[in-house]
């Protein structure tokens, strides 16, 4: 029988796992924490009883793709829960915009640029099942959609700034910003527009879903499936080089470009090792979690049901803070992503105490205290907020890296989303997985698709291990 080991637990890794073990391969995951799941664990961070997401709190990606179509993860425990509102964008002065999975329901809270938010996300969102198939691949092949997948290019190529032109009012505008904002990439660059296209296109396709029970639940049906087609699980096992492992025939690696250089060591090609040796990692994120007594008192009404918000007003006050973070300065007012998840999934929260996980965009490695400008862009929005808080828990860029090795300087996506690493990652190649050894594979979310607790790229990779390596080839 093949076996295969697998270095990591994050979704990827065990995306990999699942897909190997369910084509016939003997599947062992080490996990160097005492707990899997990666990008994917939870934990009750600030009171007792309080549920918080560590990472991605929301997964719009993750809902039907191959990965998901290939293993029922709701046989293994996996429900999925929407808010009423999938994401908000309040702005000052108590106005704002929203998205409602219907597209419909959004163009109408858009008033004069309803008709156009409808003409580009309606009708992508027809495609894109189809499309989202095309570009949660690598990019050097061959589509199998191709007029759909240039239909959504169109919108996914440009600068974000210029799509906003598509949009009259500073409402729209501000809403698209706030998706695109996802990339952690200035807002005038080439394909900036991409990440928020397909969320905005995703969000009414199939909402932003949580998982019921946090976001651990994915990993931990993963883990169930995996346990159901043989393959193990040990954590607290650190690999630092490949003598340290048993011998098998494929080897996959959860694990940044940097760290698969230096796990693979000399068997490494030096062609890849180089490429792999200039993949960077972009800015990174300033944690808080805060337990919150009667919800967050948003003036922007539609807020208050609102899975995701994207706080930091107009579309230019967005730009500025993103191109200042990827200089390397810190905004005064940086822009701040925040879930309530609990609005989708109740058994989250404890009687009236809430918990709000947001993170600010900082600088790469950023050494400061970025708690206070959080709280005060949540003040900002929903005067009286500081006053609900009863707890918080803050984790600097220095303790999300320590927390999980892939996030190089607090970076949660894994990797610059430059145009060249958008469609290169992690390395030019025509198969961006194989490390030019045979057996040996990257499937981390430095590879593509890029990040997201979707399992696609660990998918991928473990296709490619069984092209080149052998399996029943089930999947």
């Amino acid at each position: 029988m093949t076996k295969a080991i697998v270095i990591g637990s994050g979704p990827n890794g065990l995306a990999a796992a699942v897909t190997l073990a369910r084509n016939g391969v003997e599947v062992t995951v080490l996990e160097a924490a005492d707990e899997v799941g990666g990008g994917t664990r939870s934990a009750e961070l600030t009171v007792p009883g309080l549920l918080h997401d560590e990472c991605s709190g929301f997964h719009p990606l993750a809902v039907d793709n191959a990965f998901t179509r290939s293993v029922d993860l709701a046989d293994h425990g996996l429900r999925w829960s929407r808010p009423d509102v999938q994401y908000a964008h309040p702005l000052d002065g108590g106005g704002g915009a929203a998205v409602w999975q219907d597209v419909s329901t959004t163009a109408r809270h858009l008033f004069d640029d309803g008709a156009r938010w409808a003409q580009v996300f309606g009708t992508l969102a027809t495609h894109f099942p189809d499309i989202a198939d095309d570009f949660l691949r690598p990019m050097l092949r061959v589509p199998q959609h191709v007029l759909k997948l240039g239909m959504f290019g169109a919108f996914a190529g440009p600068p974000a700034s210029w799509v906003a032109r598509l949009w009259r009012t500073e409402e729209a505008r501000a809403l698209f910003a706030g998706a695109a904002a996802h990339s952690f990439r200035p807002l005038d660059s080439l394909l900036s527009s991409a990440i928020g296209v397909a969320l905005g296109t995703a969000a009414h396709t199939y909402g932003w879903p949580v998982a019921e029970g946090g976001s651990r639940s994915i990993a931990r049906a993963m883990c169930a499936s995996l346990e159901s087609s043989g393959g193990t699980v040990e954590t607290g096992i650190r690999v630092d080089a490949l003598a340290d492992l048993p011998a098998s025939d494929i080897v996959m690696l959860d694990t940044s470009p940097a760290a698969a250089v230096r796990i693979v060591g000399d068997a490494l090609p030096g062609r890849v090792a180089r490429g792999l040796s200039r993949f960077r990692h972009g800015p990174g994120a300033f944690v808080v979690n805060f337990a919150v007594e009667g919800g967050i008192p948003w003036t922007y009404e539609p807020a208050r049901r609102a899975g995701t918000l994207h706080l930091g007003g107009r579309f230019d006050e967005i730009a500025a803070a993103e191109a200042a973070i990827n200089r390397g300065h810190m905004p005064e007012k940086p822009f701040v992503l925040l879930g309530q998840q609990y609005l989708a999934d109740s058994q989250r929260s404890r009687g009236g105490v809430h918990p709000v996980d947001a993170y600010a965009h900082v600088p790469a490695g950023y050494d400061g205290d970025a708690t206070r400008a959080i709280e005060d862009q949540i003040e900002r929005f929903a005067p009286g907020f500081r006053d609900r808080v009863i707890a918080r828990n803050v984790r600097t860029t220095t303790e999300v890296a320590a927390g999980n090795a892939n996030f190089v300087g607090g970076d949660i996506v894994s990797g610059a989303n430059s145009a060249m690493q958008l469609v290169f990652r992690p390395r030019p190649a025509l198969d961006p997985y194989s490390l030019g050894v045979p057996g040996l594979f990257l499937c981390s979310a430095a590879t593509p698709p890029g990040a997201g607790a979707h399992g696609m790229a660990g998918y991928n990779a473990a296709m490619s291990a069984l092209a080149q390596c052998g399996g029943d080839r089930r999947a």
